[in-house]
């Protein structure tokens, strides 16, 4: 969207937020012109209006959510998109927004439970596999993590380099800790040469 579009569209929700200073929509909707925008100080003011006036304006939490993810409050992020699952569990952004948040807060076992939401929601949803797959290389579920990698791309999404090694690394410590052999020092070695 152009700069003059979102201007206009700036101007026309203050318009109606004047007009109608008690309607939920028309407070979310200058939150959204002000995200766009990128004024997310502005956007948080406006959503949290929209609740103020409408606590079950789901879409208002998801955005409020998805506003403190931009500023890194993950917590915040956590907090706002709880309150909209709470209200209404299909909201698949909101079930995403929360495995961020948990991803950044070093949640790896709720990241994992987050996406696993998502991908019930929506099974094809690339990210959601690659978001998976993160969460289970955490939780030091290596096999599973590939398998979700896998996937992810097939999609389409894809992985960061930084993942991909951090995964290598994961599945070589696993192979050497199944390759590696016992031995006792004490012992005598065998004698026959076949046993050797």
């Amino acid at each position: 969207m152009t700069d003059d579009k979102q201007g206009t569209r700036l101007d026309r929700c203050l318009q109606r937020v004047e007009r109608s200073p008690d309607s939920p929509s028309a407070h979310f909707n200058l939150g959204l012109a002000y995200t766009h925008q990128g004024k997310v100080a502005k956007a948080e003011e406006s959503y949290r209006r929209a609740l103020e006036l409408d606590p079950d304006l789901v879409e208002a939490w998801v955005n409020l959510g998805g506003v403190k993810l931009l500023t890194w409050d993950f917590q915040g992020a956590l907090d706002a998109n709880r309150e909209a699952v709470k209200r209404r569990d299909d909201l698949l952004l909101a079930h995403y927004n929360m495995g961020q948040a948990n991803l950044y807060l070093g949640k790896a076992e709720e990241l994992v439970n987050c996406m696993r939401r998502v991908l019930e929601l929506e099974p094809e949803h690339p990210a959601g596999h690659y978001y998976l797959a993160v969460g289970l290389l955490a939780c030091d579920r290596v096999e599973e993590a590939r398998s979700m990698l896998g996937r992810a791309m097939a999609l389409g999404h894809r992985p960061t380099p930084e993942f991909l090694k951090e995964l290598d690394r994961a599945e070589q410590q696993k192979s050497n800790e199944v390759t590696q052999i016992v031995t006792n020092p004490g012992a005598d070695a065998p004698q026959d040469p076949k046993e050797n």
